[in-house]
């Protein structure tokens, strides 16, 4: 039997990529000794690696496919498929920034005022190749962590680290100057195994489906018992997917109406149906939507 190897992110990306995975149909077990997780898939076999070496192991084929983030592929200057984009739209791994923070009373203002200057940071290669391009020369070095203290210490001039919203850098006391780089978790596949036509179409069923999973999770159905004369008036109200489905009440004039809408948007919603004379409303989640 053919498998597929394939590479679940280690760390912070670990628990939000397996609740994924559940929503989309496999159901991975990892045990905080083993670093192959078992998974109910007898095409699949896990491996557990961090995402920073992720697209090394995909590139040089110890892994068929994995999950990473775009900051890491181009960190290491990896020579990968990007097959799609996941965006883990409620979970911590949404799109994130790498940006460049200074001191808040710092002198430096602008990425010129870097030269000669000192930064820490993970993203090493990037940010050096970052200021070549701009023709600005640093002393870029790599952090272990706590990237914010080596800048609030005196350890560096200014830092390169990821974030979300900022607020943990502004909390240092830190101000942001320079976005160098948005990322977001891709899923990667060797050259090699993306030509075998089996594995392609195994990493094309999963991306499929992990998607279909992503998108779910910002959607909800909704059910409901319209009057026929009131259709038309209803059906403005409506921001469906697509054209929602409807059919006959059995021996009346109502229609039952389903349709697939935005969560945040429901709250406004149900208010305007009922005023439109809907009863009987129904809400319940998705687990995709393909």
């Amino acid at each position: 039997m053919k498998k597929l190897k394939f590479g679940i992110p280690k760390g912070s990306l670990q628990k939000a990529t397996i609740a994924l995975f559940e929503k989309s149909g496999w159901k991975i077990t990892a045990n905080s000794r083993s670093y192959f997780p078992d998974i109910n898939d007898q095409e699949i076999v896990c491996n557990l690696c961090r995402a920073q070496e992720m697209s090394r192991y995909v590139e040089n084929g110890t892994l068929d496919a994995g999950l990473t983030g775009k900051d890491w592929i181009e960190e290491n200057e990896s020579s990968v498929v990007v097959v799609d984009d996941l965006v883990y739209s409620k979970t911590s791994q949404k799109q994130a920034r790498w940006v460049l923070a200074v001191p808040g009373d710092s002198s430096i203002q602008r990425l010129e005022d870097l030269e000669g200057k000192k930064i820490s940071t993970e993203l090493v290669n990037f940010t050096e190749k970052f200021f070549r391009g701009k023709n600005i020369h640093v002393d870029v070095e790599f952090s272990w962590g706590a990237t914010e203290a080596k800048v609030v210490s005196g350890l560096a001039d200014a830092i390169v680290e990821v974030t979300e919203t900022g607020s943990t850098i502004k909390a240092h006391g830190l101000k942001i100057i320079h976005e160098l780089m948005r990322t977001n978790t891709q899923l990667i596949a060797n050259y090699d195994s993306y030509k075998d036509p089996w594995k392609k179409a195994k990493i094309q069923q999963i991306i499929l489906l992990l998607k279909g999973a992503l998108r779910a999770e910002n959607m909800v159905g909704l059910k409901m018992n319209v009057p026929q004369e009131r259709m038309d008036q209803v059906m403005k109200i409506l921001p469906s997917l697509n054209a929602p489905t409807v059919a006959n009440l059995h021996n009346c004039s109502w229609l039952s109406v389903e349709v697939i809408v935005e969560e945040e948007t429901v709250r406004d919603l149900i208010h305007k149906l009922m005023n439109a004379g809907v009863q009987g409303i129904i809400e319940y989640p998705l687990n995709k939507v393909i």
